[in-house]
């Protein structure tokens, strides 16, 4: 599994957050979500900035870049 989907999916399940919520909160479908954890897919530029206001955390951190 890619840093990305690994990152992705931990951040979403440490929150309690089920992929129906994150996918209609992030204006995208569920499918997406479930590519996106299962390393199937990455996601955009534009996206990626989203999930890191969504989640909180950094771009570099979502990707993989940085632990902390």
């Amino acid at each position: 599994m890619n840093k990305f989907a690994q990152r992705i999916k931990e951040l979403r399940e440490e929150r309690g957050i089920t992929r129906k919520q994150m996918a209609e909160a992030l204006f995208i479908s569920v499918r997406l979500v479930s590519y996106w954890e299962n390393g199937e897919r990455e996601c955009d530029f534009d996206t990626l900035i989203k999930l890191s206001n969504f989640f909180g955390e950094s771009i570099d951190y979502i990707l993989g870049k940085v632990d902390i």
